[in-house]
């Protein structure tokens, strides 16, 4: 990956919280791709734990804005919805898994 470090972005989206559930959706498990784009940036698979999550929307806006907060200017950001496979609570982290009360994998 030529235009961005993985570890950066990921990091980044570390910041960005699910508000229903107060935790980032990288430990959710939300984040399912990160890769670069045909046009050199970054194109980012995202989902949610439901389609219709009211949410959505203001999730993908802090994602760009936490992505804007370590990428050069110059460097576009893409994010794709997902929904397959569909997000099951198997997909969150052990960090999630334990702060939700819920045995590890």
């Amino acid at each position: 990956m030529s235009g961005f470090d993985e570890d950066a972005v990921r990091d980044a989206l570390r910041q960005v919280l699910d508000p229903e559930v107060g935790m980032n959706i990288v430990d959710l498990g939300l984040v399912y791709g990160i890769e670069e784009s045909a046009a050199g940036g970054v194109h980012l698979q995202l989902t949610m734990t439901s389609a219709a999550c009211p949410m959505a929307d203001m999730i993908v806006d802090d994602v760009h804005a936490a992505l804007a907060s370590v990428l050069p200017s110059s460097v576009p950001v893409e994010v794709e919805m997902v929904w397959d496979p569909p997000w099951t609570p198997d997909r969150m982290s052990d960090f999630a898994r334990e702060r939700f009360g819920w045995a590890p994998r």
